[in-house]
């Protein structure tokens, strides 16, 4: 008999529930059994009991939370499983930031797998997305709009390094996240050629620290309070997005301001971060990826959580699959 998996695997306030493990994925408040797909503050949140994650993303969350991290973290690898009151639950590569996975969860030999947040497009920062055939895929949305076509990411850091030489007395002010945004442009830009020191604020530190230490090369990063105002001119400069109009960057003259985001391509909001140089760089999968993702899995059902869910579940249903809305609260794309 093949099982209906909406009767044990279902939403409730606390998160999406996989009642037979009596295991949550992704938690929105404290619980007793956490399994967490990445390190974002919307998808790892601190006070849990017992969590499950991949070491990388158990190590974020402790740079991130300290012992609120949980009281007991246990990691598991890509490709690895474990039985969790007979329900097998195993992680695969994500492709999102540093350690992110999909939960792999196999019972009764039905398997479903739920994304988190994840994209296609190569990533030297992180694991890249593995396809893992199942019955259920459980899948984001933030980008599932036919309008959202990602730019090629590297394109998108030469074009930041071009402005860069063109405009020698300018400071670049570039908003970034902390965890994942941040690295990654640095590594697209070092890729692109760009040689000279990157300086940070206070805030990126630590998990650019982490990311080095995970063998991630980011090259020379120097603290953005190590240098004197007069000597910013030409200088790239990574601050998270608050900064950007804070106090902070006071001390920048006429700087030229960016900001790396998958929605830098909706003009409202590249103006709402008052960023002057739009970078389209995405940490999620675009429309295509989206749809490609869905055709490589085979799945026969396929669920949409967080994001624009309309226009997929139209698209679900044209390609002849069952799909479901899934309503979970609480994601608000600290990533992107």
């Amino acid at each position: 008999m093949i099982l209906d998996p909406a009767t044990w695997l279902y939403p409730t306030p606390e998160g999406l529930f996989c009642a037979p493990g009596g295991f949550y994925i992704d938690p929105t408040r404290p619980v007793d059994r956490a399994v967490i797909t990445h390190g974002h503050a919307d998808h790892a949140r601190p006070g849990n009991n017992a969590v499950m994650a991949t070491a990388q993303t158990l190590d974020i969350m402790q740079v991130r939370y300290g012992e609120r991290a949980g009281n007991s973290l246990q990691a598991l690898d890509y490709g690895e499983s474990i039985s969790i009151n007979g329900v097998e639950v195993g992680m695969a590569p994500a492709g999102h930031i540093l350690g992110a996975a999909q939960v792999v969860i196999d019972w009764k030999g039905y398997r479903a797998v739920i994304s988190g947040d994840y994209k296609r497009a190569f990533d030297p920062t992180c694991a890249s997305f593995e396809v893992v055939k199942c019955n259920l895929f459980i899948t984001e949305a933030t980008f599932g709009l036919p309008v959202f076509v990602h730019e090629n990411a590297g394109a998108e850091a030469a074009r930041l390094t071009a402005s860069l030489a063109a405009s020698p007395h300018r400071t670049h002010l570039l908003g970034v996240y902390g965890l994942g945004k941040c690295q990654r442009m640095i590594s697209l830009l070092r890729s692109a050629g760009y040689e000279k020191p990157i300086y940070l604020h206070g805030a990126l530190q630590g998990l650019c620290d982490y990311y080095s230490s995970q063998g991630v090369e980011l090259g020379q990063l120097c603290p953005f309070t190590d240098v004197q105002a007069e000597d910013l001119d030409g200088q790239l400069v990574l601050c998270p997005p608050g900064a950007i109009a804070d106090r902070w960057s006071r001390r920048i003259s006429d700087p030229l301001t960016a900001f790396a985001s998958g929605w830098m391509r909706v003009r409202a909001r590249a103006r709402q971060r008052g960023a002057e140089f739009p970078i389209i760089v995405s940490d999620h999968a675009d429309w295509p990826e989206l749809l490609q993702t869905m055709a490589d899995v085979e799945a026969d059902e396929i669920w949409v959580t967080h994001g624009r869910e309309d226009a997929l579940l139209h698209q679900i249903s044209a390609m002849g699959l069952k799909g479901r809305a899934l309503a979970l609260v609480g994601f608000e794309d600290e990533g992107e």
